[in-house]
């Protein structure tokens, strides 16, 4: 259940982009040493990557890392591989990497991405429950022209959706 996509769950489709995502939780799973849902931790932990996010969010990464490994680990490729699970699961698939970027920063070829400090909430909006009632220009454009601003955590025009670690995340 938890390598599962958020929209995979709303639309039982897999995609690439689930897949990233399914990618994103392992890399979190292999560096925390847990399983993505864990009942046996207080409740603030139980799901791994909101709790990783949150430590992320707090400047507190490296707490999430694996106990068992003490301190027989290189700080730097842990806060790599963490950041980059999170990047690959991100809420929302427009946001996250194509398995070759997220590749390229785990093999220090690129640039660690800029994520939100809080993780940001994806929001489903249904279609129309009658579309014939609405001009198909319309429908199209309320649909087509948003985006997701991890940013501001907002749900905003895309023309607003420009800042550089929005850009960043956007590259494909």
């Amino acid at each position: 259940m938890g390598y599962l996509a958020p929209e995979c769950v709303v639309t039982g489709k897999a995609s690439k982009e689930s897949d990233v995502y399914s990618f994103g939780v392992v890399a979190l799973e292999i560096a925390c040493g847990r399983k993505p849902f864990d009942m046996k931790v207080p409740e603030c932990q139980m799901g791994m990557v909101e709790w990783v996010w949150d430590l992320y969010g707090m400047g507190r990464l490296l707490e999430a890392a694996d106990l068992k490994l003490g301190p027989d680990f290189d700080e730097g490729e842990m806060e790599r591989l963490m950041i980059v699970g999170l990047w690959c699961a991100h809420p929302d698939h427009n946001f996250r990497p194509k398995i070759r970027q997220a590749i390229h920063v785990l093999n220090f070829e690129a640039p660690l991405p800029i994520l939100p400090k809080k993780q940001p909430t994806l929001s489903f909006f249904p279609p129309p429950l009658n579309p014939t009632t609405i001009s198909s220009d319309t429908s199209q454009n309320q649909y087509s022209s948003n985006t997701y601003n991890t940013d501001s955590s907002k749900f905003t025009s895309s023309s607003t959706a420009s800042s550089p670690s929005t850009s960043l995340l956007n590259k494909k």
